[in-house]
């Protein structure tokens, strides 16, 4: 008996309708032309980047320790004791700030190209939900090192998330396990970067590429119609994208490679307390108006970009309108978050 019989015979499954299945789905997946150039290829991008963070994130998980003792010494440990620990360290924190990007540029695509109108509305909050998952990913991380600015930034982090409307006194208090930020805020925040908002992305990254298959790519006006193989042009051009992007997080990791900082100090409070660079807007923002008033705008927002595909046609009913509507909204998003960003960047 041939080890390929006897497999078959303890995992019995039609080998030839397996290959058929694989070719239908994968191999002989219809692309549209319009996807042939990098701009509209962008959705693939922080997929391969979220495999690394997996990756780079469990790595890590093996000598990080969550505890005000020892946090800030097993992040130097890694940097500088373990063996490529620096380089592990430098592809998890550089491909964070990347994923935000590539969801970035993902998101505007897709939004001044409309495409998500009916019947791609759902797939469009779920990428706004991703999005988020995100932000708190990064957030999360961020506070891990436990040096002095990323355990202020957390102060102040929490401190605005209390502001928050009907729910946020709750999160609040169920993030930092009290008033203040403790122990019990770096556990909380370690179990939720690693236990919780990780299956959550990988979960909504499913359900985006299901109702993705299930609709097809959406194909702006203007280009012509046509479809080629996934295999092997798509292909290629993915494990082309993911070598660049190695290449890419690493080059970034030995040229500007992540410090340690200083130990968290909760006794001194530094001179200049910023957030990360993706957090720019939302907080400059918050120093140009009244709190209360900053933090409703910024909710009402996040609400009116989420359920966009339904604003969009009760505010006009002409698809000319629509367009001229929905560019003009995100213009000027794209304006105002780059002027804020580049404010905040600037500012002492």
């Amino acid at each position: 008996m041939s080890w390929k019989e006897w497999f078959k015979e303890r995992f019995p499954i039609d080998y030839q309708k397996f290959v058929e299945f694989n070719e239908r789905i994968f191999i002989k997946e219809p692309i549209p032309v319009h996807m042939k150039k990098w701009f509209y290829c962008m959705g693939a991008t922080p997929l391969i980047l979220a495999g690394f963070q997996i990756i780079t994130g469990i790595l890590l998980m093996f000598y990080f320790v969550p505890s005000p003792e020892m946090a800030y010494e097993s992040i130097r440990h890694i940097t500088e004791d373990v063996r490529v620990g620096f380089w592990v360290r430098g592809l998890h924190r550089w491909g964070s700030n990347l994923m935000i990007i590539a969801l970035l540029l993902h998101m505007t695509r897709v939004f001044f190209t409309r495409a998500y109108q009916k019947p791609r509305e759902l797939n469009w909050i779920i990428g706004v939900m991703l999005f988020l998952v995100t932000m708190g990913l990064a957030f999360t991380g961020y506070s891990l090192t436990y040096n002095q600015l990323s355990y202020w930034a957390t102060t102040v982090g929490t401190n605005l998330i209390r502001e928050v409307p009907l729910i946020g006194k709750w999160v609040f208090l169920f993030l930092r396990g009290g008033e203040e930020v403790t122990a019990n805020t770096l556990t909380r925040f370690y179990y939720i970067h690693v236990g919780f908002l990780p299956p959550l992305l990988i979960f909504l990254i499913a359900l985006h590429i299901i109702i993705l298959r299930l609709h097809g790519v959406s194909e702006p006006e203007g280009f012509p119609k046509g479809y080629y193989p996934f295999y092997p042009h798509h292909f290629y051009k993915i494990i082309i994208a993911t070598l660049f992007l190695l290449t890419l997080m690493s080059t970034l990791t030995v040229i500007l490679p992540p410090g340690i900082g200083v130990p968290a100090d909760p006794t001194v409070t530094p001179a200049h307390i910023k957030p990360e660079w993706y957090f720019y807007p939302t907080y400059r923002f918050l120093k140009l108006v009244p709190l209360k008033v900053g933090i409703y705008a910024t909710a009402a927002f996040m609400v009116a970009m989420t359920f966009w595909p339904f604003i969009e046609p009760m505010i006009a009913k002409k698809k000319e309108t629509r367009i001229k509507t929905s560019f003009a909204v995100g213009a000027l998003t794209l304006i105002i978050t780059l002027a804020l960003t580049i404010w905040e960047t600037i500012a002492m």
